[in-house]
């Protein structure tokens, strides 16, 4: 393994990190610098948000939904298992796990998918792709499925 692809790696993970802590925070002007401008953000089964704008009001409605339920608006992610390929010195490709902590307790968990291009020194999210593997009784996200199954 050659010193940029080691510098490479330690990018992204910052980058991964930094996306949990940016959204828990609801520090959603810092996040979307995260992204490139094109960049696709696809959580669970709403249809992707493409561009920033899109990115951004995808994020303001769950944190909006969060303040909403919850008793204290506090939602920590945990990332965990993060595999990164290398695709190119400008491209790479990842996954891991989330699990995510709410007031209540365990709320929901699954897995992410990524793209990542190298712009500059930083690495960005070309598309981020969440996908649900389960959530608790109870939890928030147990609430919005029921409140989204409804309006159905």
């Amino acid at each position: 393994m050659e010193t940029w692809e080691l510098i490479a790696r330690e990018r992204i993970r910052d980058l991964v990190a930094g996306y949990a802590q940016l959204a828990d925070s609801g520090r959603f002007d810092a996040l979307l610098e995260l992204f490139t401008e094109d960049g696709v953000l696809h959580g669970g089964d709403t249809p992707p948000a493409v561009g920033r704008a899109a990115i951004r009001a995808f994020l303001t409605g769950t944190g909006s939904s969060l303040k909403d339920v919850t008793a204290v608006p506090l939602i920590r992610h945990h990332v965990s298992n993060l595999r990164i390929e290398i695709v190119s010195p400008d491209a790479a490709r990842g996954t891991s796990y989330f699990f995510v902590v709410t007031d209540r307790g365990p709320d929901h968990w699954g897995r992410y998918r990524d793209e990542y291009v190298r712009q500059g020194d930083d690495w960005r999210f070309r598309h981020r792709r969440a996908r649900l593997d389960g959530y608790a009784a109870g939890s928030w996200t147990a609430e919005r499925r029921a409140r989204s199954t409804a309006a159905t």
